[in-house]
């Protein structure tokens, strides 16, 4: 009765790019939601602290862990990590994105590996790693596309196919995961309100014409998509397999 009560009681979370924007509010989410909590960040170890800080105060284990999700062996110490801590897994968000805003022409060979690495590829490390300590446990495998995958967006071809890229993986996954009791499905925000939004140079004129577009009248906040991440994780998403959900407050319907 209790485990319905509290379905994230004493389960673990791992997210990553989790100290900050959305990584953070969905850590938050499920941290008082009673969920243990494993996150990468890869700068800003004062931003991990605070986030650990703040994260542990919902009387929950929180553990980050500084990480290159382009570098497999940083995957794979994440992951033994998590099972030398907890010995299972229940959620893998896919948070974590890198990219050059670049022209097309313009794009070297590394910028564009990178990106492909640190987007798609750890996606694809990760629930390697995760699936087997997802073993009879309804595992929730989540990751964040964007509208770029298939519109064309200025300078953000890399990105773009990236997402893309994304979005057909999760679908593959879904497929060839559901008959271990894992679900797999793509989240699509429109314009959020991060700190990465706020330093493309474009930013305020990006905000008014997103409003302008976004029948409900404002952009995202990251809280808006910490609440479907959540509910893509519990049980009441059960029949919800290998789907990109858009959450742009009615942008592409008009956008």
């Amino acid at each position: 009765m209790l485990e319905k009560r509290k379905p994230f009681k004493n389960k673990v979370a791992f997210i990553s790019g989790g100290s900050r924007g959305i990584g953070l509010a969905v850590a938050e989410k499920f941290a008082k939601a009673g969920c243990n909590i494993v996150f990468t960040y890869l700068r800003s170890r004062s931003d991990a602290q605070e986030a650990e800080k703040h994260l542990a105060a919902h009387h929950t284990r929180v553990i980050s862990i500084r990480a290159n999700m382009g570098n497999p062996e940083h995957i794979h110490m994440i992951f033994d990590t998590i099972k030398k801590e907890f010995s299972h897994l229940d959620f893998l968000l896919h948070n974590a994105a890198t990219g050059d805003l670049k022209s097309v022409l313009n794009l070297t060979d590394a910028e564009w590996q990178r990106t492909q690495d640190i987007n798609v590829k750890s996606l694809l490390l990760c629930t390697q790693y995760a699936v087997p300590l997802m073993h009879n446990r309804q595992g929730k495998i989540v990751a964040i596309s964007s509208h770029g995958s298939h519109k064309c967006l200025p300078s953000y071809c890399a990105v773009g196919v990236s997402k893309a890229a994304i979005e057909s993986l999760c679908r593959y996954l879904a497929v060839e995961l559901a008959a271990h009791g894992i679900n797999v499905n793509v989240i699509l925000p429109g314009t959020t309100d991060t700190r990465s939004l706020r330093h493309i140079p474009e930013y305020e004129e990006m905000i008014q014409q997103a409003k302008k577009k976004t029948p409900m009248g404002r952009i995202g906040k990251p809280e808006d998509i910490a609440d479907i991440i959540k509910f893509l994780c519990s049980e009441e998403s059960r029949w919800i397999v290998g789907q990109t959900i858009i959450a742009d407050g009615g942008f592409s319907l008009i956008g």
